[in-house]
This record gives structure tokens, C-alpha cells and sequence, in this order.
């Protein structure tokens, strides 16, 4: 029971993440896309960090540095990566890569460092999940192939992929709330030279402080410690698969709230990944949580 749960918890973290793409075509066009990422990351992790510390409940004795500096490193280059990689290539082609790349190459890190091979289901999931984002995004615009793109999309699917996968280590020792609190406080210190090269000025206004509220404290703060909380009992691959829910949640956000139309493609990759989501979830099962980290195969 505690399994599917925590899968609940990991899918509702990435339907708030599939609410940023919403929200960010509602901020004022001064938002640029990079600092959007920088100031999600400061509004999610500083707030946290500030409660944890007035309710006493950060102890950093054995406090596990290596594993949250790598963590922090991973969040804070994924948010650059990733917008570049959509800038240079296009929404389609960067989000398909970055997303579809993350699942297969978190099942990779938990084979080479956990000598884990992922289950059947894990792998029927995966397939389906990521070939329904594919035809989501599938002919929704031109393609442009540019190889740096794609290196930076690939660069921002191991990110998340490793981000998962150490946090994975992280929830059993710490709270949960506690790990996201200092790993994106640090991500967003790493991240803080990007607000002084952009114009800010757009937080000012009504909708660009209203956007800025929901990314970091909701599609954020929130929406990770509900990731951490489902980490403690999933393998990070499968909460990586899981986290599909983001394109998903994305383009259906933009059938009903933007007023996009999907063809029969899209519509068919939805029920794709509808089904791999809900096989995992049913599949779901617990995680070992007390294999060191870096265990060689």
C-alpha cells in the first residue's frame, strides 16, 4: 500500500510540474526563460529552508555533503540545460529528448552503480510512456535538428536522472522536506549570478509575481518534497518514468486552459502514456533504500 502511494506522490509532483509550461505563457514576455528557472528554484528552496530552520528540524550532524552538493549541482544545471536545449532545438524536439531521455538513463545509473536491472513492467512503462510523449509533441512544430541542442536536452535528462537518483540516498537518512530545503536552497545560490544579467522587473507586475508564486512555491517547493516523499519507497527509475506525468499533464493543460488542439497523434500518445503511468502504478514496488551509493557492478 505504501508503494502505491508513494507512486501517487511522485505522479501528482509531476502533474504540478506539467502546470510550469501554463503558467509560464501566462507571465509578461519580459520573463525570460532562463530566469524563470533560477527564480522557481530560489521562491522553492529558500522558504522551505527558512521553515525547516524555525521548526528546529535541520540537524547536520552526519550530514551527508558529497551526496547534497551532487544533488544541488544536478537540480542547478538542469534548469540552464534544459532551456537552452529548447531554445536551440524548439520546444518539441528539446522537451521529447530531455523528459524521454531521463527514464532509460536512470534504469543505466541503477544497473551500473546498483547492479539493478529494471523489471519488465518497468521497461513495458517506459516504452509506452515515452513513445506517447513523442506523439504529443509530434508535428507540433518545424524541426530543427542543431547536435548542441540535442547534447544539452540529453545533458538535461541525465541531470534529472541523477538528481533522482541521489536524492533516492538522501530520503533515507533525512526528512524529506529537510533535503529539499537545502539541495534547492544551494541549487538556487549556484543559479543566483543569472538575476543580476536579466531584467526582473517583471516580478513587479500582477501576473508575473502571481506566476512566480505558483512556480516556486507549488511547481516547486512542493511539488519535490511530494518527489522525495515517493523516493523513500520507489526505485529512482521508476520514479523517473513516472514523472512522465509532466508532458502529459502539459499538453492536456493546454487543451482545456490555452485553447490548443491536438490531432488524432497526440491524442493517441496521451492514452499511451495514460497506460504505462497506470501500469508502474499498479507494479509499483518497494525500493532498497540501504544500498550505499556507490556500489560498483
Amino acid at each position: 500500500m505504501q508503494e502505491k502511494l508513494a507512486a501517487f506522490m511522485v505522479l501528482l509532483a509531476a502533474i504540478l510540474w506539467g502546470t510550469t509550461g501554463t503558467a509560464q505563457a501566462l507571465a509578461p514576455e519580459a520573463a525570460h526563460s532562463v530566469v524563470i528557472g533560477a527564480v522557481r528554484l530560489a521562491l522553492g528552496g529558500i522558504p522551505l529552508f527558512m521553515i525547516v530552520l524555525l521548526l528546529g528540524k535541520l540537524n547536520l550532524s552526519h550530514w551527508p555533503v558529497k551526496e547534497t552538493l551532487l544533488a544541488s549541482l544536478c537540480m542547478a544545471s538542469y534548469q540552464p540545460l534544459f532551456f537552452s536545449a529548447v531554445t536551440m532545438t524548439g520546444v518539441a524536439i528539446g522537451t521529447v529528448i530531455a523528459i524521454g531521455s531521463a527514464p532509460i538513463l536512470s534504469g543505466m545509473i541503477e544497473w551500473v552503480f546498483l547492479n539493478k536491472s529494471p523489471s519488465k513492467v518497468w521497461w513495458y512503462s517506459t516504452v509506452l510512456s515515452v513513445m506517447g510523449c513523442i506523439m504529443i509533441f509530434v508535428n507540433k512544430e518545424s524541426m530543427n535538428v542543431d547536435p548542441y541542442g540535442i547534447v544539452m536536452a540529453l545533458g538535461a535528462g541525465l541531470s534529472f536522472a541523477c538528481y533522482t537518483f541521489v536524492s533516492g540516498k538522501l530520503v533515507g537518512k533525512h526528512p524529506p522536506i529537510v533535503i529539499v530545503a537545502v539541495v534547492f536552497s544551494i541549487s538556487a545560490v549556484i543559479l543566483s549570478p543569472l538575476l543580476f544579467l536579466y531584467d526582473l522587473s517583471w516580478i513587479k507586475e500582477g501576473n508575473g509575481f502571481a506566476v512566480s508564486l505558483h512556480l516556486g512555491i507549488v511547481a516547486t517547493g512542493f511539488a519535490y518534497f511530494l518527489f522525495a516523499k515517493g523516493l523513500i519507497h520507489l526505485p529512482s527509475s521508476t520514479a523517473v518514468t513516472l514523472a512522465l506525468g509532466e508532458p502529459l499533464t502539459a499538453a492536456l493543460l493546454g487543451v482545456f486552459l490555452i485553447g490548443e488542439h491536438l490531432a488524432l497523434t497526440p491524442w493517441i500518445g496521451i492514452g499511451f502514456m495514460l497506460v504505462g503511468i497506470g501500469m508502474l502504478i499498479l507494479n509499483s514496488e518497494d525500493r532498497n533504500i540501504e544500498t550505499d551509493f556507490f556500489v560498483s557492478k
